[in-house]
């Protein structure tokens, strides 16, 4: 069996690194590739009021499970299958059902926490940061959070000076300098895209 290759895209929200991890995926073959959003590994809080669970700070390290992540990364390179949890983010709950992933060639991690715990960059052969202007990525939060996780203007600005901008600065940004390739403006460096791609796409011809 050929070993397994792990990459992880980092950045901070809106970014679009997202884009870069769903434009890898789809140039080297969904067949070639396990993708695990780190977002899908978000603490269950359903032992928690509503409330509680909507004050919760998600922008830092403690709030994801990363033991369970590192155990399915584990199992991945053994060629096992694992269950991935699958995270409603109305509910700040975890969902009963989970998807199952086989084992792959290559495995793509994305989140913006991915290179700030060290036991994680360790877990990872290729680390690829998304580096985008401040004001882009919040503007993206914004239009996100309204259309897809039914969040009002007022909500979404609240948390992002409270929590999200200064653990981008605490943790995310930091997190830069483990990288081996920063792309500039995400999946629209399509010149950055085309080099990441080609290198993977050698890998699995290998």
């Amino acid at each position: 069996m050929m070993p397994t290759m792990v990459i992880g895209v980092a950045g901070g929200t809106g970014s679009g690194k997202t884009t870069v991890a769903q434009r890898i995926v789809t140039a080297v073959g969904k067949e070639n590739i396990a993708y695990l959003p780190h977002d899908a590994y978000y603490y269950d809080l359903s032992c928690l009021p509503p409330e509680e669970r909507a004050a919760r700070n998600f922008d830092h390290p403690d709030a994801l499970e990363n033991d369970l992540l590192l155990r399915h990364l584990q199992a991945l390179r053994r060629g096992e299958t694992i269950e991935m949890p699958v995270y409603d983010f109305k509910t700040h709950t975890r969902r009963p059902e989970t998807i199952s992933i086989g084992p792959h060639r290559l495995v793509l991690v994305e989140g913006i926490l991915v290179f700030a715990d060290a036991r994680l960059r360790e877990a990872m052969d290729l680390k690829i940061f998304v580096d985008t202007d401040a004001d882009i990525r919040f503007i993206r939060r914004l239009q996100r959070d309204i259309a897809e996780r039914g969040r009002t203007m007022a909500s979404v600005i609240k948390q992002y000076l409270e929590t999200v901008r200064p653990m981008h600065l605490e943790f995310v940004e930091p997190s830069k300098r483990y990288a081996d390739i920063i792309i500039p403006e995400g999946g629209f460096n399509m010149a950055a895209l085309d080099m990441v791609i080609a290198h993977l796409r050698g890998v699995l011809t290998k």
